[in-house]
């Protein structure tokens, strides 16, 4: 299906660029031939931007209002010709599009990335104490959780017959005698300080004291003054929080860019005021199948101000990771068009021509994409009027006679021969959320696009799991599972970059599925200018509906709801 809106657009403004130019130069003559083109002899006049239209003496194009460009012998003209991969604009044309370009450079990528974690303590640094042998709790010199506590600090009193029985012997033994029975103790739970000072501990004193094994909090307290304990039986619980983790997951998109020691800085609304920095000291090599994301962990230090430690156990905290890629061939964002597959940058060849190159992207930074190959340093691509001049391509192709029909931008899941309950379960609780999406993001409600992610989530999983059929491939559904992921959005541009993605998908997976029995009835609609409302993304974009609520595009929200018409693909 062509892009009827775009052409429209794009022939209005070709036909006005013509206007300006007859009204600017109402007795305008053809254009001149050059020396190099006087040497052949003169074939025919052409438009340039619809090779169909010729004649035999100047003119102006009957589609277009351009005046028609003279062409020799051996394939000659005063300008560019058009063809399937170069588009003619005149110097009107380029002037009332605002068609801009740059040269292709090679520098460091930047990008920043910002993510939601949770900020928990170092699991090195905690330590559960246990009872080495059977006993009394006497004293408790801690009586409180959260009580800030040194290595070597009392706390608890304890009294143990087997214990004092094997103190007393130390006391009285020497030589090897005495080293076996200290060995014995430490298998008790005496420190080394302890031991040491048995001689000067009183012969009536009852009990021994345990110590806390290393400074911090203590987070767990099982036994009460007096109670009896066995061997092995827990009594504390001490975490020491001067050093903390910020554990947040990154999605196999951002992996490339993560490696160990970049800095991040956090905040938490625990602590508006302040943000505090660190380094990634981890990835975890194990990808997590369903959500396919890796946990990074950011190591932070957490000294005590006024008594107490900043950086609580278990708050939620954003990161941004400040990433910087090497120098590559890169090109701004806005370069770049987005075509289902393929991606496409114009390539601004002198004498208002834009030739239509396909290029391999890589890593996408803030402003500037990575280009892998199909361009090199000095090519000049459009960043302005791309999109205009993309629609006057389609128009070249429709309009030529040996013009081929453009291919699908993404293959259609395989349709299997019949649903069962399941599937069709698995089916119905997809369209309604994604039908929630979309009604959020067509009254601009962030929250509801939010709330309804979570279950969206949760259905396409199910969707996928229902449909997968092991015996064959199905690059749709592997798509669908890579964009079903709707965390740590904090803006509406971020939850419609974010849905794009989920419908280009979505809708290659429920167009094979649309007549099977026990489908909800549901609406595809197709806007043809999502590049307006979100720059470099494919010029249209389809996304779903429930056939019972009227159209309104999540795109442009209520900006410009009714942009949009109904699509029936076979």
């Amino acid at each position: 299906m062509k892009t009827f809106i775009i052409i429209v657009l794009t022939a209005i403004l070709t036909a006005s660029a013509a206007w300006f130019a007859m009204r600017q130069f109402p007795a305008a003559a053809p254009s001149a031939v050059t020396a190099a083109a006087a040497a052949h002899k003169l074939l025919h006049y052409q438009c340039a931007m619809h090779p169909q239209v010729t004649s035999d003496k100047p003119g102006r194009c009957t589609i277009c209002g351009m005046e028609l460009t003279p062409i020799y012998e051996g394939g000659q003209s005063d300008g560019p010709a058009a063809s399937d991969n170069l588009v003619v604009l005149t110097q009107n044309q380029i002037q009332v599009l605002h068609v801009q370009s740059v040269e292709a450079v090679t520098e460091p990528l930047k990008r920043s990335l910002r993510v939601a974690g949770v900020i928990t303590e170092d699991s090195t640094r905690h330590r559960v104490l246990a009872a080495y042998v059977d006993g009394r709790i006497d004293k408790l010199s801690i009586n409180y959780l959260g009580a800030e506590v040194t290595a070597g600090q009392p706390l608890a009193e304890y009294y143990s017959p087997g214990l004092l029985q094997a103190e007393r012997e130390y006391r009285q033994l020497s030589g090897d005698l005495r080293t076996n029975t200290a060995l014995r103790l430490r298998q008790m739970g005496l420190a080394p300080a302890q031991i040491d000072a048995l001689d000067q501990k009183p012969a009536d004193a009852l009990t021994s004291q345990i110590l806390s094994p290393i400074s911090g909090t203590v987070v767990a307290q099982a036994v009460s003054a007096g109670q009896y304990v066995a061997t092995g039986e827990r009594l504390f619980e001490i975490a020491d929080f001067s050093t903390m983790w910020f554990v947040f997951r990154a999605y196999e998109q951002d992996l490339p860019w993560l490696s160990t020691g970049l800095n991040v800085r956090i905040t938490t609304p625990a602590i508006p005021d302040q943000s505090f920095t660190g380094k990634i000291t981890f990835i975890d090599p194990t990808l997590d199948e369903v959500t396919r994301s890796a946990n990074i962990r950011v190591e932070l230090s957490n000294p005590p101000v006024n008594g107490k430690r900043l950086l609580l156990n278990h708050l939620f905290a954003d990161g941004q990771v400040e990433l910087d890629a090497p120098s590559v061939l890169t090109v701004p964002r806005s370069a770049v068009l987005q075509t289902g597959p393929e991606a496409l940058v114009y390539i601004d060849q002198g004498s208002g021509g834009y030739e239509r190159r396909v290029v391999k992207t890589g890593r996408r930074g803030d402003i500037y994409q990575e280009i892998l190959s199909g361009l090199k340093v000095g090519d000049r691509v459009v960043t302005n009027g791309n999109l205009l001049i993309d629609g006057q391509a389609e128009m070249n192709r429709a309009f030529m006679p040996t013009a081929a029909a453009p291919a699908e931008d993404m293959p259609i899941a395989p349709v299997p021969a019949a649903l069962n309950d399941a599937q069709q379960a698995a089916v119905a609780a997809f369209v309604k959320g994604a039908d929630a999406l979309a009604a959020a993001l067509g009254v601009d409600d962030l929250a509801a696009f939010n709330t309804a992610s979570s279950t969206v989530m949760e259905t396409t999983d199910t969707l996928i799991k229902q449909l997968r059929d092991g015996s064959q491939p199905s690059p749709a559904l592997d798509a669908l599972a890579s964009a079903e992921h709707f965390h740590g959005i904090t803006d509406l541009k971020g939850a419609r970059l974010a849905f794009h993605q989920f419908s280009l998908s979505a809708t290659a997976v429920l167009v094979p599925l649309r007549k099977a029995d026990g489908i909800p009835d549901f609406q595809i609609y197709e806007c043809p200018m999502v590049n307006q409302a979100l720059p470099g993304v494919p010029n249209k974009a389809r996304w779903i509906q429930a056939a019972k609520r009227a159209m309104a595009n999540p795109f442009f929200g209520q900006n410009m709801p009714d942009c949009g018409e109904t699509v029936d693909p076979e």
